[in-house]
């Protein structure tokens, strides 16, 4: 087998294992660095509002974020955003973007609102007897 011959099994075999269009591959452990859990973790359920804080212009320059943190924070100044939709927006797993949230809240560069609990809600009821009322106005 010639050199060429040798270099180019190489480079098939090379071709194989990489993907140009698939980008850098960073494991999800590495950037929670291997956290799975973080202390804010009973208020970042799925539908919970993640808001940007107004001091948040200053994660562009804080070099102890990574860049799905920045990629958080510049997706939630535009608009609030759920967990869910972060997730999903980042193509990452919910765990993972509750980890990097948790982190986000410890440096007050967002915080959470979580919606309403339907026990808290009104009842359907009362608010028809309102808008009948109104009617009838």
């Amino acid at each position: 087998m010639s050199e060429q011959d040798g270099r180019a099994a190489r480079d098939r075999e090379a071709a194989r294992w990489f993907d140009d269009e698939a980008g850098p591959v960073v494991r999800p452990y590495a950037m929670t660095r291997g956290r799975t859990r973080t202390a804010a973790e009973g208020r970042l359920d799925l539908i919970a509002l993640v808001i940007a804080e107004s001091r948040a212009d200053e994660a562009d320059c804080d070099q102890m974020l990574s860049p799905e943190h920045v990629e958080i924070v510049e997706r939630c100044r535009q608009e609030p955003l759920s967990v869910a939709e972060l997730a999903a927006g980042l193509d990452l797993p919910v765990g993972v973007v509750r980890v990097l949230i948790g982190d986000l809240l410890d440096a007050d560069l967002v915080h959470v609102s979580r919606p309403v609990p339907p026990a808290e809600l009104p009842d359907e009821k009362v608010l028809r007897e309102v808008i009948d009322g109104l009617r009838a106005l």
